[in-house]
């Protein structure tokens, strides 16, 4: 009789890996697949935010318009004072109405202009990247006209979509809140 037991505990080993092995082989296929289904969530969910904060497409609604200014001479801030600039700014507009938009602004805009152009040396100016660097601080300070208490960094309160000519989920066009799209240097002088 006791050859039986031994016999019965020779068996049950074999039983057991094969338990262990289904047993490790559902617990494998149970983590691939709440991880997969994890990241099909998670996925979904990124798409979804994407898609609320989707950047709206601009469609511009014609060729550019473009609004030139008159000349401004500037004193540069070098010592003594005695370095100038002469500019010709050109704004670019979005659309052949803007202008009418714009044009209340000018002495504003002009003013803003001035200042930015009397903050920089004659150095600063020569040089490209001073050039584009000024050209994106007169865009920004030329838009900050047309921002409306409604929109705040671009985006409307009430549903999130960007306003600047682009036209909404369903396809239809946004009122646009500023219709300035670039600043272009007509003529640049430093003396």
């Amino acid at each position: 009789m006791s050859a039986k037991p031994e016999a019965e505990e020779a068996v049950k080993p074999p039983k057991s890996k094969k338990m262990l092995l289904i047993i490790l082989a559902a617990v494998l296929l149970l983590v691939l697949g709440g991880g997969g289904a994890g990241w099909f969530y998670l996925s979904k969910k990124n798409a979804d935010l994407e898609d609320e904060e989707e950047v709206v497409e601009v469609v511009p609604k014609g060729p550019p318009t473009y609004l030139p200014l008159d000349h401004m001479v500037v004193n540069l801030a070098d010592p003594g004072g005695e370095k100038v600039a002469q500019v010709g700014v050109t704004l670019e507009l979005s659309d052949i109405k803007a202008p009418e938009r714009v044009k209340p602004y000018l002495p504003a805009i002009r003013s803003g202009i001035l200042m930015l152009v009397s903050q920089r040396t004659a150095e600063e100016l020569l040089q490209r990247e001073g050039k584009e660097k000024l050209s994106a601080d007169i865009l920004a300070d030329a838009s900050r006209h047309f921002e409306s208490p409604s929109v705040a960094g671009g985006k409307d309160k009430k549903n999130g979509d960007k306003k600047n000519g682009a036209k909404s989920k369903k396809g239809q066009p946004e009122e646009e809140v500023n219709p300035v799209r670039g600043v272009l240097f007509s003529s640049f002088i430093v003396q």
